[in-house]
């Protein structure tokens, strides 16, 4: 009998510690796939029946918040978004079928009170069901957030504004963009109708393209191309080049000319402000395909921006072997054209790397995330990405975009309030071949005030119409930009 008994006691122990194991495979080790696994709809349902926290701008304007809902509804809780389109690109959307993006996803587990941080401080009411719910405070601005929208209007383009000295994004809008209210519907039909009528818009609305798509600079990328050249001691301000209309590289037939035309030269202040093709076309081959590869890497070229959002894009200029035998495509490149791509968001971090004595920060939409008591979480601790250019180098080129707005292609529309002063460099990046009908980028990067900089902007307007493609990155972009740093230094 009692052997009986030994046999069960231990078939009972192996039993239980199977058990054990198991439940420790499925609670820890399995955790991450089962949670993730799109038929485990719990998570989602318990989430939908418990308050999320809200997602707030940096002036306290609520931007993302969920409501109680009448109690035979399905879920509890519904989110909306009471600026609409204004920060969709920014917070994204938080839904029961099609998931969440932008800061509803990486900061998902904040706002529903599932950091252990969270988990910890609730302890003291773990009877009564506590709200761990957390908030999500941004760094943007929804006074110049809604200035980059008026002054962008209905064209479709970017508009970047970062604060120069910690890489803290205070504006970033694009157009077209979309509502996330209409997504966020607890119909599976309804949301998913909207979410393909989205994807099948021109556009790519769903796409915040300020940071995940990029587009040829056109001259914006000079800024880049004499930041090498100063630093590779390849130029100096001394630096003269001939007046003429095109320059022929070497090895094949077809001239680079100046913009309309025009002829061109003098030293490194007059061919910037005038923004001439031919003298950094020239600089380009000069300084070769290896100097200006390691240059345009130094700024983060090639590289995902290190933003705290979901898919960053990656501006693209080239490697070496892509220019092996062909100075024509390395001329073409050192002012913008051709094959290179920039990212609207990581055009304005090179004008802020200019006012910030050479230093690129690392650039975050999120400056504090806060429990439901409003305590601190954690905040972000501005740092260095890069350091693409001397201190000298930022002194030079700020002189030069200083010349840009004074006298230069930027003169037109530049001269913000107050005669507070801005530098700026303007592209108008061509995408036509010769012979086809003209389409054109227009850009503009800045920084104000020139001599103590506070802000950095990038704007970007899609060559889609006959209005943008006929005119240029001062006399279009340079309006957009003046009236969104205008608002953003009225400020204080």
């Amino acid at each position: 009998m009692n052997t009986q008994i030994k046999r069960l006691a231990l078939g009972l122990i192996v039993l239980y510690v199977a058990l054990f194991v198991q439940m420790n495979v499925l609670q820890i080790g399995r955790h991450e796939e089962l949670t993730t696994d799109s038929r485990n709809t719990r998570a989602t349902v318990r989430d939908f029946n418990k308050p999320r926290g809200d997602i707030v701008s940096a002036d306290g304007v609520v931007l993302a918040t969920s409501i109680a809902l009448p109690g035979d509804a399905d879920f509890a809780y519904q989110r909306v978004y009471p600026t609409g389109e204004l920060f969709a690109n920014v917070t994204g959307y938080y839904t029961f079928v099609y998931g969440a993006t932008q800061v509803e996803k990486v900061q998902n587990d904040v706002l529903a009170g599932r950091t252990a941080e969270q988990q910890l401080r609730g302890l003291t009411s773990i009877f009564s069901d506590p709200d761990n719910s957390g908030s999500v405070v941004l760094t943007l601005d929804s006074r110049i957030q809604q200035s980059a929208r008026d002054a962008l209007g209905d064209r479709e383009g970017s508009v970047v504004v970062l604060d120069t000295a910690t890489g803290a994004v205070k504006a970033m809008w694009s157009n077209p963009t979309f509502d996330p209210n209409l997504i966020a519907n607890h119909d599976a039909d309804v949301a998913g109708d909207v979410l393909t009528f989205y994807n099948e818009a021109p556009g790519k609305p769903l796409l915040a393209n300020a940071y995940q798509e990029r587009y040829m600079p056109g001259s914006t990328f000079k800024v880049l191309t004499t930041s090498i050249g100063l630093d590779s001691g390849a130029i100096t301000l001394e630096s003269e080049w001939a007046d003429e209309s095109e320059w022929t590289p070497p090895g094949t037939t077809d001239p680079i000319q100046n913009y309309g035309g025009s002829i061109c030269g003098g030293d490194l202040a007059e061919v910037f402000r005038r923004s001439c093709n031919t003298p950094f076309a020239r600089m380009s081959v000069d300084m070769g395909a290896p100097t200006m590869v390691t240059g345009t890497k130094a700024f983060g070229v090639s590289e995902e921006i290190p933003i705290d959002l979901p898919r960053p894009a990656a501006s693209v200029f080239g490697e070496v072997e892509d220019f092996e035998n062909s100075d024509a495509k390395l001329a073409i490149s050192g002012f913008g054209q051709d094959e290179v791509q920039m990212v609207p968001l990581h055009m304005a971090m090179v004008a802020a790397t200019v006012a910030n004595d050479g230093r690129m920060m690392k650039p975050y939409v999120v400056d504090r995330t806060l429990d439901h008591g409003g305590g601190l979480l954690d905040s972000t601790d501005p740092a260095v990405w890069k350091r693409p250019m001397t201190q000298v180098t930022a002194d030079t080129l700020t002189y030069l975009m200083i010349g840009v707005v004074q006298d230069g292609t930027a003169s037109c529309c530049m001269q913000l309030a107050n005669g507070i002063q801005a530098a700026a460099k303007t592209g108008t990046a061509q995408l036509n071949a010769a012979g086809e009908e003209e389409r054109s980028h227009a850009w503009i990067i800045a920084f104000a005030p020139a001599e103590a900089p506070r802000y950095a902007i990038a704007v970007m307007l899609k060559g889609t119409t006959a209005e943008i493609s006929a005119g240029t990155g001062g006399t279009l972009a340079g309006p957009v930009a003046k009236e969104v740093l205008d608002v953003a230094l009225a400020l204080g």
